[in-house]
């Protein structure tokens, strides 16, 4: 790989480093996932299904290895953390991608457990799941968090209030986070426009070519598109930054977009 070389070998490389990535079955995190092992990170992916995370994991190939773990449950998160430290010696890198949105709908027809649902996994998993990551290891020998937050944290649109709250609260959390960690570890997000992911399905799934219409770079994002971006801010490239979040959306916030 050519580039400047640094402290962690040639600029972008990742070889040494360990990375956890939640909610890595499929989509952003996937690709997150394989855009660190592409850069020599060792990578641990999770998901709620100890089975998914193993395909998942199977599917990257390489020595990513696949851990059942629901973002919110914290002995869980706990375990897959402990088990990170203890057999690869380091979790430097931390990708917190688990993301729900079952409160569809105006935010005064919401029940309270549609509510906690998307607040425990949007916004406390990221919580736990650094709160471990920050003890376990970062806390004393640095590391980078990115969290996946999403343009409705910026923006306001029909139907998917809730969601957007909790994506505005990640973003306010990941510059607390990053004030608080400061010096040892650096915490960023990225604020995905509409991404081609079973998440996202109901915002393109019948009106691809309308949405690709209304965006500057005239297509949709592919999930490869955020692990790219989470592959550089996790890498040291992007170490004099913290507390940011970096917006990929193919300019649908200049205006058109549909969040």
């Amino acid at each position: 790989m050519s580039g400047v070389s640094g402290a962690t070998g040639p600029r972008g490389s990742l070889a040494g480093k360990v990375a956890v990535v939640t909610g890595a079955s499929r989509g952003i995190g996937l690709a997150a996932a394989a855009a660190l092992r592409d850069r020599g990170a060792q990578v641990v992916v999770t998901s709620r299904s100890e089975e998914r995370a193993k395909e998942a994991a199977a599917r990257l190939g390489g020595d990513v290895v696949g851990f059942g773990a629901h973002a919110t449950d914290e002995e869980a998160a706990r375990a897959c953390v402990d088990h990170t430290v203890a057999t690869y010696g380091s979790l430097d890198i931390l990708v917190n991608n688990a993301g729900t949105n079952p409160a569809y709908g105006p935010v005064i027809d919401q029940d309270h457990g549609r509510f906690a649902k998307t607040m425990d996994v949007n916004l406390w998993a990221p919580i736990l799941w650094t709160s471990l990551a920050v003890k376990a290891w970062m806390g004393e020998h640095g590391g980078s968090v990115v969290n996946t937050a999403s343009i409705g944290g910026l923006s306001v649109a029909q139907d998917v209030g809730i969601y957007h709250v909790s994506k505005a609260a990640l973003i306010h959390l990941t510059k607390q986070l990053a004030l608080e960690l400061a010096p040892k570890v650096r915490v960023n997000a990225i604020a995905p426009g509409v991404v081609r992911t079973k998440l996202a399905e109901a915002l393109w799934e019948e009106n691809e070519a309308r949405v690709a219409a209304a965006t500057p770079l005239g297509r949709i994002g592919e999930p490869e598109d955020l692990g790219e971006a989470v592959a550089f801010l996790a890498g040291d490239g992007a170490r004099w930054i913290t507390g940011e979040t970096l917006v990929v959306d193919g300019g649908q916030l200049l205006g058109g977009g549909p969040l």
